[in-house]
């Protein structure tokens, strides 16, 4: 099932996608992020649940099946370009800059910053079309909510 899913997001033919699309995308994304560095800690997926509780007005247990699936999904997924594209596609700038906000809030959630999780926020943003100023404030101002 999750692979025509997937499908969706990679077939010119497939019907259109919603908003909801994007979000789960997003999901993927936060996830991809969290096992870049080879560790997906507990407190990574804690992070990721608050996010896309916040994000989508989610319950707790909502916002933890949303991540299951999408770790299901990552694992499967070849590329983060499919995922990056349906954003773009779907949501505006300013959102897309929300975006960032969010993985590098689960970069950070580890509370090392690491280099293959930095390498991924900066291709997640390029291909966002997020410009590398707002990429840089959007990481300031995660680190400024942590202190």
């Amino acid at each position: 099932m999750l692979k025509s899913f997937l499908s969706l997001f990679s077939d010119p033919a497939a019907p259109a996608l919603t908003s909801g699309d994007a979000e789960f995308a997003i999901a993927v994304l936060l996830v991809r992020l969290a096992r870049a560095d080879g560790d997906y800690e507990e407190a990574e997926r804690t992070r990721i649940d608050r996010v896309l509780a916040a994000r989508d007005g989610l319950s707790p247990w909502e916002a933890a099946d949303l991540r299951g699936r999408a770790e299901e999904a990552e694992s499967l997924a070849p590329d983060t370009v499919r995922f990056t594209r349906v954003i773009k596609d779907r949501i505006a700038y300013e959102d897309r800059i929300a975006v960032i906000e969010a993985l590098w809030d689960v970069a950070f959630a580890d509370h090392v910053r690491d280099a293959e999780e930095d390498a991924l926020i900066r291709l997640t943003a390029n291909l966002l079309g997020i410009n590398d100023r707002d990429s840089a404030l959007a990481r300031q101002r995660v680190e400024a909510r942590r202190a």
